[in-house]
């Protein structure tokens, strides 16, 4: 009976070990807030597989890229910029965010044994030196949308299908501008820079492409059987430095009331001393010309498609760079060229187009702010430096 009984337990002992080789690794999203240094504005995240025989935690993480590439700057400037997936261990992957005081969160799954399974075999040969390279793009191919599509080949396409036909009304512009506002000229970039492509409302699918949007999600969404994908969360490390930028409303009075002053400070000014406009006007040209040159770059040179047909041209006109001479002439107390007014008005008249496209039933670009702005400058100069004012 002993004998039985010891080889009843010596059974049981290899069963529970060979279960234990073959239960599925559990898969987990470890999601990070927002950090302090610009690229690090928009959070990040990444896959986290724990094997089920070692406990070891390897976690695949698709943010890394090679700033000592061939044409690195350049590459980035084109949008033809390469990420690659790593797999380290999870815990040395979390050392960067605990020393930057950014939080983490975990949100483990609920897949069957075969889909994590087929994730986790899916990540390695991923992983692989000569698989690990995509292109990235910052909307539609990121570290998060990776993330994305990794689960949702995992789910067999049901992540997508809970995901795509529903919308918060959030856009690309909408994101990026409330996340990059801590820092000025990353959110003015952003606004200006994006074309009307950025303003179509996002499902909830595409705006997955903001890591804590994704763990949002996730949250909400079904495994195949019905139940929560999001088994169970847990906080692995505190926030300790400013959290993600709440949304709020974007208001264009403010913007209207800056561009209405100055206008009215113009028009009132040029009647006596237009060489003092003329001088405030050669810097605000020239920053149209550098703008409005970076805006013609994007659209024409670049693969940024979020950039293209951006009608922020109409208001920062690179042809404004042509009104310089004429202004140096008005310092000199010259009478400038006839056409340097002409142009003046034009380009004003550009800027009213701008307005009007605004409102008709076209694809929206929201840069109702930047109208509010500069229309009003734009039309203020061409009232003081018109022909006939010029000619007297």
């Amino acid at each position: 009976m002993r004998s039985v009984a010891a080889r009843l337990a010596l059974l049981g002992v290899l069963c529970l070990l060979a279960a234990t080789a073959w239960a599925a690794p559990r898969i987990g999203v470890a999601t990070m807030q927002p950090g302090e240094v610009f690229f690090e504005r928009f959070g990040h995240n990444a896959i986290v597989v724990v094997d089920p025989a070692s406990g070891d935690a390897i976690s695949y993480n698709f943010g890394f890229f090679d700033p000592g590439e061939s044409d690195f700057v350049g590459n980035f400037a084109r949008g033809h910029m390469m990420y690659y997936l790593m797999a380290l261990p999870f815990e040395q992957d979390l050392l960067q965010y605990r020393d930057s005081g950014r939080g983490v969160s975990l949100q483990w799954l609920d897949l069957a044994p075969a889909q994590a399974q087929a994730l986790a075999d899916a990540l390695v040969e991923r992983a692989r030196p000569e698989n690990a390279r995509y292109r990235y793009d910052y909307f539609t191919s990121n570290c998060s949308t990776q993330v994305r599509d990794a689960l949702d080949a995992a789910l067999g396409g049901t992540l997508k299908s809970q995901l795509a036909g529903r919308s918060r009304g959030n856009t690309f512009r909408s994101e990026a501008v409330r996340l990059a506002s801590p820092a000025t000229w990353m959110w003015l970039g952003f606004d200006v820079g994006l074309g009307p492509s950025a303003d179509k409302p996002m499902s909830r699918w595409e705006e997955a492409y903001v890591p804590m949007r994704l763990a949002d999600s996730l949250r909400e969404a079904k495994n195949n059987e019905g139940r929560p994908l999001v088994q169970s969360e847990m906080q692995l490390l505190p926030h300790r430095i400013a959290a993600e930028p709440a949304e709020t409303p974007r208001r264009w009075l403010p913007w209207l009331g800056a561009g209405a002053v100055a206008a009215l400070l113009i028009g009132f000014t040029g009647r006596r001393w237009p060489r003092a406009i003329a001088t405030a006007a050669v810097p605000f040209w020239l920053l149209c010309f550098a703008a409005g040159g970076l805006l013609v770059y994007l659209w024409g040179f670049t693969d940024h498609w979020a950039a293209w047909a951006n009608r922020n041209l109409l208001l920062l006109n690179p042809l404004c760079v042509l009104l310089i001479p004429g202004a140096i002439s008005v310092l000199r107390r010259r009478t400038p060229p006839a056409w340097f007014g002409w142009l003046v008005c034009a380009i004003a008249g550009g800027a009213l187009i701008a307005w009007f496209l605004h409102w008709l039933p076209l694809r929206l670009q929201y840069n109702q702010p930047w109208i509010a702005l500069l229309l009003p400058v734009h039309l203020a100069l061409a009232y003081v430096f018109m022909p006939r004012r010029l000619s007297r």
